[in-house]
């Protein structure tokens, strides 16, 4: 019996994460992650479309260097799979332009880009330096809270997290808990090699930044080239002592958005 079959044999199919208490979805959360903790990325992405009602599961999406594997492997499972991106405004225009073209390469039908709220970033940022002064608050404006919103009208998603980038992601299970939802990361156990022949054997183009040197690839003002032997990573928020944006680092639903 296969990971996924077995997921669906534990009762996943249809199960509403918003029946029972932190307890249940915690439990519920343990007993995918052990069903699925061997699974392809494909079988993790059908078994979270089953884990919830349909129409509540998503997947958030960068469209940074590595993210095209994981929207492949969704658009094998359901190409209809709501797929957010968070537009914060700083976006490299190649990675704008990279979107779209995934979008098209991959049949995606259901894209929606999340962009900041103007209201509270002409209040919050009125001269948007925000990045500079703060740039914990600058991405919880541009990025937590409109991610956190949106995702108000699911009840699962995944993201494309791996453990071999290190920090906080070297232990990610493959299902978690966020909030009052479950939180899956299909790509968790893969390797920097698995990656780079998915991209290979799939004939996925990469994004048009990386031959020049960016490994990782977030906002202009807070992502550098990486220089060889330096970590995948090291070009994010380069010299401020930050590694993550926030969307990671605790439930979203705390950050101001959510149910």
């Amino acid at each position: 019996m296969s990971a996924m079959n077995s997921a669906r044999r534990n009762g996943s199919a249809g199960f509403s994460v918003l029946e029972g208490g932190g307890t249940l979805l915690e439990r519920r959360a343990a007993e995918l992650d052990d069903a699925l903790s061997d699974a392809a990325p494909q079988e993790i992405i059908a078994a979270a479309l089953d884990a919830v009602a349909p129409g509540r599961f998503a997947i958030v999406s960068s469209f940074g260097t590595e993210s095209a594997v994981l929207l492949a492997m969704a658009a094998e499972v359901d190409r209809n799979i709501p797929i957010l991106m968070i537009d914060t405004g700083y976006l490299f225009p190649e990675t704008l332009a990279y979107r779209d073209r995934l979008q098209e390469r991959l049949g995606l039908t259901d894209l929606r880009t999340l962009t900041p709220d103007q209201i509270g970033a002409g209040t919050e940022d009125p001269e948007n330096d925000l990045f500079q002064r703060d740039p914990d608050a600058c991405c919880a404006l541009r990025k937590v809270r409109p991610l956190a919103e949106a995702l108000g009208g699911f009840d699962g998603w995944a993201n494309g997290r791996k453990r071999y980038q290190g920090g906080g992601r070297a232990s990610i299970p493959v299902v978690e808990v966020d909030g009052a939802r479950l939180k899956f990361n299909p790509l968790a156990a893969l390797t920097r090699g698995d990656v780079v022949e998915r991209f290979r054997a799939l004939g996925l183009p990469p994004h048009p930044l990386e031959k020049i040197g960016f490994a990782s690839i977030g906002c202009m003002p807070c992502t550098s080239r990486v220089a060889p032997g330096e970590a995948q990573r090291a070009g994010r928020w380069r010299g401020r002592g930050k590694a993550e944006c926030g969307i990671h680092s605790g439930p979203l639903a705390a950050s101001g958005g959510g149910r």
